[in-house]
């Protein structure tokens, strides 16, 4: 989604959003993330006001005083930023991809089924298995923080069954042009 972003020529505009729409906002990221109240307080006060920049490709960033707290493409879900994911690493369902696939992440690809069902993997036990298109924090084996961010393409269980095809479509990821952005 952000291989190849640029602010200059990929941001459409900016515009502040109303308190109503930050309602709608913040209960639908409360809803979407396990995160607490207080914990999207510190991130996101209710007295700051939320900037929407729109860029190409239908896909809106909410930031902070200049910020990028989290994206969203089209009206899907909500994602956080990998560095909000870096400060709160609990916001998302975790998964993890063994070092074969760290190389392929981190070029942009999508992850495949096996490189989280092989040694070194790891995907939530049955009770607590994932849906198809829920947002996960894509950890790699052997790192300590989420290396990217994605959404499941099948159910875990799935993954589990199936072994082949893509299990979680890549949004971003360490290193992509987005990455590198620290305020807008």
């Amino acid at each position: 989604m952000f291989k190849k972003f640029q602010p200059s020529t990929d941001i459409a505009g900016q515009t502040p959003i109303k308190s109503s729409v930050q309602r709608s906002i913040r209960s639908a990221v409360l809803e979407q993330w396990k995160i607490e109240p207080e914990t999207l307080e510190a991130v996101w006060p209710k007295k700051e006001g939320l900037v929407l920049v729109k860029c190409r490709e239908h896909i809106s960033i909410y930031t902070v005083h200049g910020e990028p707290i989290f994206f969203q493409h089209f009206d899907g879900p909500i994602y956080p930023t990998l560095r909000l994911l870096h400060k709160y690493p609990y916001i998302l369902p975790m998964v993890r991809v063994d070092r074969g696939a760290i190389r392929f992440l981190l070029a942009g690809a999508h992850m495949m089924c096996p490189g989280f069902t092989s040694k070194g993997g790891y995907l939530p036990p049955a009770e607590e298995g994932l849906a198809a298109g829920v947002p996960v924090a894509i950890h790699a084996e052997g790192k300590e923080h989420a290396v990217g961010v994605g959404i499941t393409k099948l159910a875990t269980e799935d993954m589990k069954k199936v072994n082949k095809g893509v299990g979680v479509e890549t949004v971003t990821y360490v290193g992509d042009d987005f990455w590198v952005i620290q305020s807008l």
